[in-house]
Formats: structure tokens, sequence, C-alpha cells
């Protein structure tokens, strides 16, 4: 293998919870709330799946369904999409939805699996070409460069300044050939075997993570370096 294409959210980096995410607003704004109505607000919207890269959204309401299949292409639409998600829980002010969606762009409400450092590292010594390919509406490059893990990513692909989602192999065309590889000498890792799977289409091969959070998915990211180096199939 002389390139590998990694998913964002859910392999290599996570979300925070939504609890940290909730109170990090409520913080921020100066807010008190009881643990009843925090622990009611908080329930309600890891429900509905609210968290970008949190608890997945089981049902997009009816209102929402034609934005939500577009969210990925723009950053108008991916804020539309998410707050007004978010807006289906009445909070106490209609405020914390904007915040809630500005609170996840940042670095702090994300961390990286205990193995993605390591395995980027690895990667990066073996001289093999690294690229981030994202279904998102917003810039994650300060994300990694926060987390320090810029340094080991040569090209990011990102679907809203493209106006592609995957599963569409235009998105990781992009990348491969910003990476100048070729798709048989590509692995595409993911969590997502619809969106990540359709790298497949164009030749690459694909490995799947659990989209878990960070303490239940220590060493999923491991076998990577096996795979680029022929010792597993």
């Amino acid at each position: 293998m002389k390139g590998v294409l990694f998913d964002f959210s859910g392999t290599l980096l996570r979300i925070e919870t939504t609890d940290s995410w909730l109170r990090a607003c409520l913080d921020e704004a100066g807010m008190e709330l009881s643990e009843a109505e925090f622990r009611r607000y908080a329930d309600e919207l890891d429900h509905i799946g609210a968290l970008p890269g949190g608890t997945p959204t089981p049902r997009v309401p009816d209102h929402l369904r034609d934005i939500w299949a577009v969210r990925d292409t723009s950053a108008e639409n991916h804020r539309d999409a998410y707050t007004g998600l978010s807006g289906v829980v009445e909070l106490p002010s209609p405020a914390l939805h904007g915040a809630l969606y500005d609170r996840h762009m940042t670095p702090p409400a994300w961390g990286p699996y205990p193995d993605t450092a390591p395995v980027l590292q690895g990667l990066r010594e073996r001289g093999v070409r690294v690229g981030v390919v994202s279904n998102i509406g917003w810039d994650l490059r300060p994300v990694f460069r926060e987390h320090g893990l810029d340094p080991y990513i040569d090209t990011y692909v990102l679907s809203y300044e493209h106006g592609i989602q995957k599963p569409d192999p235009r998105l990781f065309a992009v990348a491969l050939e910003q990476l100048a590889v070729a798709p048989e000498d590509t692995l595409m890792v993911g969590d997502d075997r619809r969106a990540d799977g359709g790298a497949a289409q164009l030749g690459c091969a694909v490995h799947f993570v659990d989209h878990l959070p960070a303490h239940e998915r220590p060493g999923q990211l491991l076998p990577v370096l096996d795979l680029v180096d022929g010792r597993a199939g």
C-alpha cells in the first residue's frame, strides 16, 4: 500500500459525550439548571441524535428530510440540518441551539482514539501517503492541529468544500489525485460501511472500524499497519 485514506468522526477522532457538549454550552452561557432539568435536556438531545458524530440519528423528522439528505454538501446545509434537529428539543434558551452547533466544531469537543497517533506515525515512518476524506460541513483542520495530528496528514478532502458526499466515488478520486496514488495501492479506513465503502467502487481496499467511544475502542486502527505491510488480509 502506498496510500491510506481515513474517515474523520468515529474513525480517527471521537466527539465528546452529549452531557459534556451540553454542559460546556450552559457554562459558557452562564446558565444553571437543576440536575433533573439537565438530565432531561441531555437525554432528549441524545435520543434524537442531535450531536454530530455522537449517537446516530434514529429518525429524521419529516420537515428536515430534504436538508438532511444533502447536509454535508455545504456549510450552510450542515448548520441548518443539525440546528434544525436540535431544535426539536425545546431548550431553555433558543440561543443554545446555535451555541451547541458551534461547540461541536471546536478542538476541545474532540479526542483522538488511543491508537490514532501511533498508527498515523507508523504510516509516516513507512512513507505511506495519508488523506482524510470526510462527510462534514466545517473545517476540521484546526482539530487535527490542536491534537498534534496534522503533521501526519498529507491532504484533507472535505465534502462541503467539493459539494460531494461519500459514498460518491468522485470524492475519493479527489483524494487519490491529491496524494498521487492509484486506487489499487490505497486502503480506505472508516466506520460507515455505506459511505466509506464507496471507495471500493474505484478499486480501493477497505477496512472498517466500529463507531464507539474512545475508551471502548483502544486498538481497532492497529491492523491498518499490518494491512499496509501485507501481513493481514
